[in-house]
């Protein structure tokens, strides 16, 4: 697979990870399924494409580093600590 077919199958799985995380959130706000889907979507490609604009701005080309790297972070993003269920008020992060 060539790097830009890996990077836009990545763009369009960050599009499906986006658009599906809103789905109950935009019921409950009234907003119509897919124009919740399609928002948030566009708003998770959207940092994903800064990312990688980003990084081809400092020397003028990708790494597989470099992207990974943005995919990465966008991943962390979406992914909140999980409550450790003690009576401690503590949390741990996902790894």
């Amino acid at each position: 697979m060539t790097q830009l077919q890996n990077i836009l199958l990545r763009i369009l799985a960050t599009f499906a990870a986006s658009g599906l995380s809103v789905v109950g959130a935009g019921a409950i706000a009234g907003v119509p399924l897919w124009k919740a889907a399609m928002m948030a979507g566009i708003g998770g490609v959207a940092v994903v494409i800064e990312g990688l604009s980003r990084a081809f701005l400092d020397d003028g080309r990708l790494t597989n580093s470099e992207i990974n790297d943005v995919f990465n972070g966008f991943d962390k993003k979406t992914k909140k600590p999980k409550s450790s269920g003690g009576g401690g008020g503590e949390s741990s992060q996902v790894v």
